[in-house]
């Protein structure tokens, strides 16, 4: 994320001393990627930041995954995960249940009253998509503010924590990288600016404003990382509250980016899903499907032609609007269709004559795109419909 910001008490000139009131030192941390090739941020902190009292295991929840053998397309039904009432108790990080995963990427849905944890995902980045209600995201760099729509991209090892607010649950979306999540590098300049194309930029980012300071002592921070047998979760019990950053600058930092600041890309036929990018990690993208005109040519047909996933598995989570390609297939709000590579996938029955002379589209969903096959966690098995796989025919599994 190349794009700088300055935010609450830095000294002029980096690595060098900066002092309170009581010239005390400030304890200046550098958080960056890629050791120290690429994108990083300054934090002074009032505190060491490395000092700890205690480490213990946390237990993570069920993060196995099942192959999607034998081969078939699949409708998720994400809302049966978390039937009426059965939030009041869960928050965002520790009531995520695992739909799909791979070694790249995993997908996860919850929904959640609760504050949560502070958390440290050390692992890679995470993007979070808000498909209903409010929360405050507090973090060491500061609190944003999340809302329906909202992507909240949180850079790996960033200590947060979810706070919902208002009256409703909190309906998330988590993708959980395990690289990087920026902007389409054909978005961006050689130097990281937004260019003219792109259907968003700068000015739709919006990360914290001042610092987020709190007190306390002997805090713990839960710390999602990794060893040599897969993915594991310690509780980390710091000296001094985390959130003690004073100030800090760099383009490294969460930030919010709201689905409906996205500026759709179409034409006289119909346009291929890269138009529709919005992030990348390595090996899947991420994608959203907005309210928009369609296709003007004469002749056009708006909704998707039928395709084939030669090099990756689409997963499409539909969060609003009325997707009028899956009409007849069951798919409603909060469902996710599961198209894996392999599988020629298209329009539902009636939907391909239907869209001919159609001029708007009025849909909300987020894809991602992988390059490996994601497998099923425990909470995809247990919400398949089990009935998609045979919308396009009618027929299923010992029918003639």
């Amino acid at each position: 994320m190349a794009y700088y910001r300055a935010v609450g008490n830095v000294p002029p000139k980096r690595h060098t001393q900066h002092r309170d009131e009581h010239d005390q030192l400030y304890f200046e941390e550098l958080m960056g990627e890629e050791g120290f090739s690429a994108d990083s941020s300054l934090l002074y902190h009032r505190h060491i930041p490395s000092a700890i009292v205690d480490s213990r295991n946390w237990e993570l929840p069920d993060l196995a995954t099942t192959p999607n053998h034998p081969l078939l397309p699949r409708h998720l039904k994400l809302p049966e995960l978390f039937p009426e009432g059965s939030w009041s108790d869960t928050d965002v990080v520790t009531g995520r249940r695992l739909v799909l995963g791979n070694s790249d990427v995993r997908l996860s849905y919850v929904v959640a009253e609760q504050d949560s944890p502070l958390y440290r995902n050390a692992i890679g980045d995470e993007v979070v998509y808000v498909e209903s209600g409010d929360a405050v995201v507090e973090t060491v760099f500061g609190a944003l503010s999340a809302k329906q729509g909202d992507y909240v991209v949180i850079p790996r090892a960033t200590t947060h924590r979810w706070l919902p607010r208002g009256h409703d649950p909190l309906r998330a979306y988590a993708i959980e990288a395990n690289s990087h999540i920026a902007a389409p590098k054909r978005y961006l300049s050689r130097f990281g600016q937004f260019l003219e194309h792109a259907p968003y930029c700068e000015r739709d980012l919006h990360g914290p404003t001042e610092p987020m300071l709190a007190d306390g002592t002997d805090v713990d921070v839960l710390v999602k990382h990794r060893v040599s047998t897969g993915i594991v979760g310690t509780r980390m019990v710091y000296q001094r509250h985390p959130f003690d950053v004073i100030g800090w600058d760099g383009c490294l930092y969460p930030y919010t980016f709201s689905v409906y600041d996205f500026e759709p890309i179409t034409g006289r036929v119909h346009q291929p899903p890269p138009v529709h990018q919005v992030f990348e990690g390595t090996n899947f993208v991420i994608c959203n499907f907005v309210p928009r005109k369609v296709d003007y040519h004469p002749l056009s047909i708006p909704v998707p032609y039928y395709h084939s996933n030669v090099d990756s598995d689409e997963i499409m989570f539909y969060c609003g609007g009325d997707y009028d390609a899956r009409k007849g297939s069951g798919i409603g709000q909060g469902s996710m269709s599961v198209h894996p590579g392999g599988y020629a996938h298209g329009p539902q029955p009636g939907a391909y004559q239907r869209s001919i002379g159609v001029e708007f589209f009025d849909e909300l969903a987020v894809m991602v795109d992988t390059f490996r096959p994601l497998e099923l966690g425990e909470g995809g098995l247990a919400c398949d419909d089990g009935r998609y796989a045979w919308t396009w025919s009618g027929k299923g599994p010992g029918h003639d």
